[in-house]
């Protein structure tokens, strides 16, 4: 009997890397999730290959320019199927680095579509909740205002809606009409509800042979990864013990959901230490020193860092919360297992760590990724707006099972 073709390596870049954790875990196979670019053959391996480009909030031609300079490697063409990972809203450099991904394609598939944080597109219009983008509060700490379609999110891109009664009206249909779209010079962006809607994207997608590239969020990656049918990947190894390492979970987004999850930590007996963002913007030693006072020769207590957002945010001030609040955590006593909330947040920490590759381990919830990194430490990313009242608790009683039996303050 014939042996079955190799399933094709993925190539995915991501904007921020909850994304990239996303990704890697909706991809389902044996993958490496880097925080550096590969450069030249570096690249090329066995395993699919998730890429944290770190450009959310980077100026839109150096975003472009990121995207360019990792397609362009060597590397890139030892990978069967390119996947770019966008914000389910829409945020950071969609259109700038949707132009850069595209060039080479044919064609390009767009679906923004996360059925899983009820995020759908109808109508060539993401609804956050049922309720159009533009008319929901999700840009609330961007400079920009939302766009009110996924063709204006894209401009500079000619993108084409594809309705949702053509993508559930079967596959040949389906087929033909993506088929028909990129012969008129336009990426077709089908509208998705559910994640059947999104499977039946991919499969659609999959027949259009050499050149497809597909760009979504993660729901899109999910569809792709039960697509692809991966083996079953073994649980990889405990980590060695670390001792009595503290739990540090730092919530780097003032969301208003975040309030109520971290109650539910504080009930566990879990110290909380809101930060204002002045004495954040001050400086991380300053805010430690005064603000936190933590003596290095404490016990370790398992604490939950917030930005404290009672008296309102600036838009545009997260990159410099994110990074006073990534050199509190990496100054942090006793070297904690590290729950990171917001991507950018995440970035800042590792980075400040050193940290440039992560083994993902699981998914906890959806969006919220179990990584180690090579040194042993447990990390668990999550974007900021994701999760619900209950998504802290889970976490830390995921990776702290004793937790699990502290009575709830009552």
């Amino acid at each position: 009997m014939a042996s079955s073709p190799p399933l094709p390596a993925v190539l995915a870049l991501a904007d921020d890397l909850s994304g990239a954790a996303e990704a890697a875990r909706a991809l389902g196979g044996p993958v490496r999730l880097c925080l550096t670019a590969p450069t030249g053959g570096a690249a090329a391996g066995a395993h699919d290959l998730v890429v944290d480009l770190n450009t959310r909030h980077l100026p839109p031609a150096d975003a472009a320019d990121a995207v360019r300079s990792v397609l362009g490697s060597g590397g890139s063409g030892a990978y069967g199927l390119l996947y770019k990972k966008i914000d389910s809203q829409l945020r950071g450099n969609v259109a700038a680095e949707a132009v850069a991904y595209a060039e080479g394609a044919e064609p390009l598939v767009v679906a923004p579509a996360l059925p899983a944080a009820r995020r759908t597109v109808t109508g060539g219009v993401v609804h956050v909740d049922g309720v159009p983008l533009h008319e929901t509060n999700g840009w609330r700490a961007e400079r920009a205002t939302p766009p009110r379609s996924v063709a204006e999110a894209f401009s500079g891109l000619a993108v084409r809606t594809i309705p949702l009664e053509v993508v559930r009206s079967g596959l040949p249909c389906l087929e033909a009409e993506l088929k028909s779209v990129v012969a008129s010079g336009a990426h077709p962006a089908p509208d998705a509800e559910t994640d059947a809607d999104l499977d039946a994207i991919v499969a659609a997608a999959l027949r259009l042979g050499p050149g497809l590239r597909l760009l979504g969020s993660g729901g899109l990656a999910g569809a792709l990864g039960r697509a692809l049918a991966r083996p079953t990947v073994p649980a990889p190894a405990p980590p060695p013990a670390r001792g009595a390492a503290p739990l540090l979970v730092v919530a780097g987004t003032a969301e208003p959901g975040v309030v109520r999850q971290i109650e539910h930590l504080t009930a566990l007996g879990m110290r909380h230490i809101p930060l204002r963002p002045a004495e954040l913007s001050a400086g991380a030693v300053e805010a430690r020193a005064g603000a936190v006072d933590v003596e290095a020769d404490a016990a370790p207590v398992d604490t939950v860092l917030s930005i404290d957002g009672s008296a309102g945010l600036h838009p545009g001030d997260g990159r410099a919360l994110s990074a006073a609040l990534a050199a509190l955590a990496t100054a942090w006593p006793g070297r904690p297992d590290l729950v990171l909330t917001g991507g950018e947040t995440a970035r800042a920490t590792l980075d400040a760590l050193g940290v440039r590759e992560l083994e993902p381990v699981d998914e906890i919830h959806h969006g919220a990724v179990h990584s180690r990194t090579p040194d042993g430490r447990s990390v668990v990313t999550r974007p900021g707006s994701y999760g619900a009242e209950d998504s802290l608790l889970r976490i830390a009683t995921a990776l702290r099972p004793h937790l699990a039996a502290t009575p709830a303050a009552g």
